[in-house]
């Protein structure tokens, strides 16, 4: 019998092929598009979940009464092995890195990579094996390291490299051979070796080398720029640190560390989704959201078809009963041909999955995984929906249709269920809803990534590329950059040339406290420090408001430039009264006149609010790490490799590892950029399927009207009449579906722009557009549909039965 049903209703959907095609390719694309943001989703809630007793792994965060005193992501060096040394009953173990980029060098290889030196801890604590070497021994010794395996390959073409170096570079200048004592198998991603976008680090080194580098002790209580981690003891809690770690801090740390810091332990499997403002975890939502609605989009275009194609079939019913035939049977039958459309649709959408998920993947910017990587409860989820889908699409045919007399269902009387025309036309109207929200959402996202590079910028990131350079931190070490960026900046493709420490990619240096000469030092005012040369403002065309900037060719000694944040913070009322003025850093003896005010840019991310900045001169800093170009528009690609040439030249020994501005922005907005490509995405999607949903509806209605058409044409409409009775039934429903798309959008949209501190306001451009788009291409479909039968003889529509 349940053979029988199922031949049945494959002969039926194979009589209704087109619809049935229409049915299946509208569903498996929106399953397929939530299976692609599933696995997506999945994969960024295993981040950290793949470490060594990861439920106890804990990373210390630090909370300053002024953000701008010291980074989150760092705190004070010793912390974490006192805690460690003095709590043995809650510590078991801990890990501490400083990050650093150097040059490393195999025979003609040379390349600017990312290093950690951290504690021999590494391994043991967080469980990362190695393809070679000991882990126990592995980072004891100074002058050795361990490295990835894709750095292996890459230096040496081979994972068996265990004893032979590889040269890495100091910041004087110096080059030092490191033995490698390990080689890591693959790792995935964490929050240890991959803290951060600026930090996927290849190169592990023991602390006991930091001297070689000229970074600061580990274990000095100053030391502020250390990211730190514990291990807890099983059965000890976060907040059992709480009073340790401040015990520790008010015996050892500074004055003004002890009066402004707070650390918390942060649980490394929550660290990742919300750092950032929770920016992953809000990306994370809203991916969900786009998913859940596309779905839901597909769901009720099917079932908007399944209801609109069972009109049709009421003379079956009517036969199938005459013949004898029970309401149960009847049922289960309508039931059984929703459930293999749907178990197409399923099957389909799974068979896309892998070809789909490395085009999705460019889109997110991560792998995504494949459906065999799940566990395998996972399957339940398919199943289920393929049943609940199949139960709603069938439902009408199922229940409602079965239940008409034998009478009505012969002579195709849908009067006493009055054919549920407002259930279709509310469903067309749902998918009409979320097509406007999902392209309303995508242009206001279009919108506020363009802020971020464009006028809010604050500077013209047009045709700048910038390089690491090698580092010699010394007065020699800088005349010799000046002497190689001016021989940069003669040649004929260059416009200008800055050496800076920082270039605006969120990854800045210090903060130091200022104060005005005579006021207290206790309430000096942390600032955003860069220390760039004369060349900075030209190069990156930022406007100076007061003042001029530096000079160069050492005139500029004790001389600083600030931004007009950091004129409101000092108390001036206007840029003009803060020049010549002087200030103070506490512990340092130099006194700093104001030599010019630059107009504000951004330095960092648009979502934390725009910091009082100070400038330096690079050539009292004494620090210094990229060659900022401007290049002069043309044949870039030529001018590039000029400088490259150039650069083998004046800087033997290190690569032309260039980035342009708009990349490295790009990298600053990532999980932004992410959200654009997926709303996109979304936006082609859900428009396709409401378009089949559209084509299958009209496609039914014309079949519905054809006697009705050639009624009309006998008596005189015309073709644009006939084609406006179709256009206007689904026109009509575009209003009250942007009724309610547009509070919707402006209340969703909303509270995504105010994550960011620098943000657009919403305009009516994105609705007025949401609206012509969908309103334009519905009318062509409806067009395309409708003119083949307004053009065809009424004759033969009459004819019809």
């Amino acid at each position: 019998m349940l053979k029988n049903y199922f031949k049945i209703a494959w002969r039926n959907l194979w009589k209704n092929k087109v619809f049935s095609a229409i049915n299946i390719a509208g569903l498996a694309a929106g399953i397929a598009f939530a299976l692609l943001i599933g696995a997506y989703v999945w994969n960024e809630l295993q981040v950290n979940n793949h470490l060594k007793n990861a439920r106890r792994q804990y990373f210390l965060t630090s909370e300053w009464k002024d953000p701008n005193m010291g980074n989150y992501i760092t705190t004070l060096g010793p912390i974490t092995k006192r805690l460690k040394d003095d709590y043995p009953n809650l510590v078991a173990n801990y890990y501490r890195w400083d990050g650093i980029t150097s040059v490393v060098s195999k025979d003609d290889k040379h390349f600017r990579e990312n290093i950690q030196l951290g504690d021999s801890t590494l391994l043991s604590m967080y469980g990362f094996a190695l393809l070679q070497g000991n882990a126990k021994t592995a980072l004891n010794e100074p002058y050795t390291t361990v490295i990835t395996k894709e750095l292996a390959l890459k230096y040496f073409g081979k994972t068996d490299v265990v004893g032979q170096t590889l040269g890495i570079q100091s910041f004087s200048g110096g080059n030092h051979d490191f033995i490698i004592t390990g080689v890591l198998k693959d790792i995935a991603e964490n929050s240890v070796t991959q803290l951060n976008a600026a930090n996927h680090n290849s190169l592990f080194i023991p602390t006991n080398t930091y001297t070689y580098f000229g970074r600061a002790d580990f274990e000095s209580w100053s030391n502020i720029y250390v990211p730190s981690y514990i291990e807890l003891k099983a059965g000890v809690a976060a907040k059992d640190l709480a009073g340790p770690i401040n015990s520790l801090i008010q015996k050892n740390a500074p004055a003004d560390i002890k009066q402004n810091l707070t650390i918390r332990a942060v649980a490394l499997t929550d660290y990742y989704l919300d750092t950032n403002n929770a920016l992953v975890k809000r990306m994370l939502y809203t991916l969900s959201l786009i998913g859940l609605f596309i779905l839901l989009m597909a769901i009720v275009n099917f079932i908007n078809i399944a209801i609109g194609s069972s009109g049709k079939r009421t003379k079956e019913i009517g036969v199938r009963k005459v013949l004898g035939s029970l309401r149960s049977q009847l049922v289960v039958q309508f039931l059984a041909e929703s459930l293999i459309l749907v178990s197409f649709a399923t099957l389909l959408a799974i068979a896309v999955y892998p070809f789909a998920k490395t085009s999705f993947g460019e889109v997110v910017g991560k792998d995504i995984p494949a459906l065999s990587s799940f566990p395998w409860q996972f399957i339940f989820i398919p199943v289920l929906l393929v049943l609940l889908v199949a139960l709603l699409a069938g439902a009408y045919p199922a229940f409602v249709l079965s239940s008409l007399k034998t009478v009505d269902s012969l002579k195709g009387k849908l009067k006493t269920v009055k054919e549920n025309i407002w259930l279709r036309k509310s469903l067309v109207a749902f998918q009409f809803c979320i097509a406007l929200l999902v392209l309303i959402a995508a242009a206001i996202i279009t919108q506020q990534v363009a802020h971020f590079f464009g006028r809010g910028l604050g500077y013209n990131k047009e045709y700048i590329v910038s390089s690491q350079v090698p580092r010699d931190w010394s007065k020699k070490g800088v005349m010799k950059m000046e002497t190689v960026r001016n021989e940069f900046a003669a040649m004929p493709q260059v416009s200008d040339v800055t050496l800076s420490y920082e270039i605006p990619n969120g990854n800045n240096g210090g903060q130091p406290p200022v104060y005005k000469p005579g006021t207290d030092s206790a309430k000096a005012i942390p600032m955003q420090a860069m220390i760039t040369d004369e060349h900075y403002l030209d190069t990156y065309q930022i406007p100076v408001k007061a003042g001029s900037f530096f000079d160069g060719h050492g005139l500029d000694s004790g001389k600083v430039a600030i931004n007009e944040q950091a004129v409101l913070a000092l108390g001036y009322k206007d840029p003009a009264d803060a020049i010549g003025a002087q200030l103070r850093i506490p512990g340092d003896p130099t006194i700093f006149t104001i030599k010019a005010v630059t107009k504000d840019f951004q330095f960092g991310s648009m979502q934390q609010k725009m910091a009082p900045l100070i400038i330096f001169n690079v050539q009292f800093a004494i620090t210094y790490r990229y060659l900022s170009f401007k290049i002069k528009p043309g044949n870039v690609n030529a001018s590039l490799e000029s400088i490259q040439k150039k650069w083998a030249q004046l800087l033997p020994g290190s690569s032309f590892e260039y980035r342009f501005m708009d990349d490295t922005l790009k990298t600053l907005y990532a999980s932004e950029m992410q959200i654009k490509k997926a709303a996109y995405a979304a936006t082609i999607l859900s428009l396709i399927i409401m378009l089949l949903g559209v084509l299958g509806l009209v496609s039914l209605s014309i079949h519905k009207r054809i006697k009705e058409i050639g009624i009309r044409k006998v008596l005189g409409a015309s073709v644009p009449g006939i084609m406006g009775l179709f256009v206007k039934e689904f026109m009509i429903i575009i209003i009250p579906a942007a009724a309610v798309a547009f509070p919707l959008a402006i209340f969703i949209m909303n509270n995504w722009l105010n994550n960011y501190a620098d943000r657009i306001s919403i305009s009516p451009q994105p609705f007025v557009l949401s609206v012509v788009v969908l309103a334009a291409v519905t009318l062509l479909l409806i067009c395309l549909q409708t003119i083949k039968t307004a053009l065809s003889n009424p004759v033969k529509s009459l004819r019809t039965e």
